[in-house]
């Protein structure tokens, strides 16, 4: 159910379209740094959204607010509908009891830059943990979906193996199949093909690209803008804290209506 006060679902068509991310006037400050500047952002289901800019634009931190990872200082960032982080009382804004926080980061899959798989555990071990701790769900079941989304990242027959007997490329796989396992209906990418060698990294792109396919709602932060230009809806350039323009993914690429679009483009092409 909606909060009051929640989006509600609609398309500037007019059609039934839930919004899955709603952030507006989002603040954040580290120390005297201010490191977002009002973003507004809006993401529907089955999107998929492409954060590029320079490092240290904000696009990171942005992530991390809507999976609350990182508290905003000012305004408000909705997923699925509900409030992300806090609960609306007498109109003010109160944090979340962090049980209520981790049963909505549930609902959110990520994939950082590096893997953070556990060592010393399988890979269907790393995949069949936390929907079973977490989630309480029937280790059987879990273990049959994980076997399935191992062979939809082209993995299957590494099941048995540890991450370190892994490639970069089968590892960061792993990764995104762990986050799936969860059933999120959002998924955030943290320029997850950075830390890969290059000839790793197409095998990456190709398992979201297929996710992309399939209707996954996702925002990813990446410096590939060949893969943004071939799999975004919507692509976002941040600067300096704020979003300097959007729009679609072949049209700004090819003609960027701002200047500092027009020279990141530029040096990245």
């Amino acid at each position: 159910m909606m909060q009051s006060g929640a989006p509600q679902p609609s398309s500037p068509g007019g059609t039934s379209e839930l919004l899955q991310v709603h952030a507006r006037d989002v603040h954040k400050r580290y120390s005297t740094v201010d490191v977002l500047k009002g973003i507004d952002l809006d993401v529907r289901e089955g999107e998929v959204t492409c954060l590029i800019g320079p490092s240290g634009s904000g696009k990171t931190t942005l992530l991390r607010c809507i999976n609350h990872l990182e508290k905003i200082d000012r305004g408000q960032i909705w997923v699925g509908g509900e409030l992300m982080g806090y609960r609306l009382h007498n109109g003010k804004q109160h944090e979340m009891r962090e049980a209520d926080i981790a049963r909505k980061r549930a609902t959110i899959g990520v994939v950082f830059q590096k893997y953070n798989l556990f060592p010393h555990m399988t890979v269907l071990q790393n995949l069949i943990l936390a929907p079973v701790k977490v989630l309480g769900e029937n280790r059987d079941a879990v273990t049959e979906r994980s076997r399935r989304l191992l062979a939809q990242v082209g993995l299957n027959e590494k099941e048995a193996a540890y991450p370190l007997q892994l490639s970069g490329g089968q590892q960061q796989r792993v990764a995104i199949a762990r986050a799936l396992v969860m059933q999120p209906r959002l998924m955030l990418f943290d320029e997850p093909t950075s830390a890969l060698d290059p000839e790793l990294v197409g095998e990456v792109l190709e398992v979201m690209k297929a996710l992309a396919q399939g209707g996954m709602t996702m925002i990813i932060v990446t410096h590939e803008i060949g893969f943004a230009r071939e799999v975004a809806d919507t692509l976002v350039f941040m600067d300096q804290g704020k979003i300097v323009e959007l729009g679609n993914p072949r049209e700004m690429i090819t003609n960027p209506k701002s200047e500092r679009t027009q020279v990141f483009l530029s040096r990245v092409l």
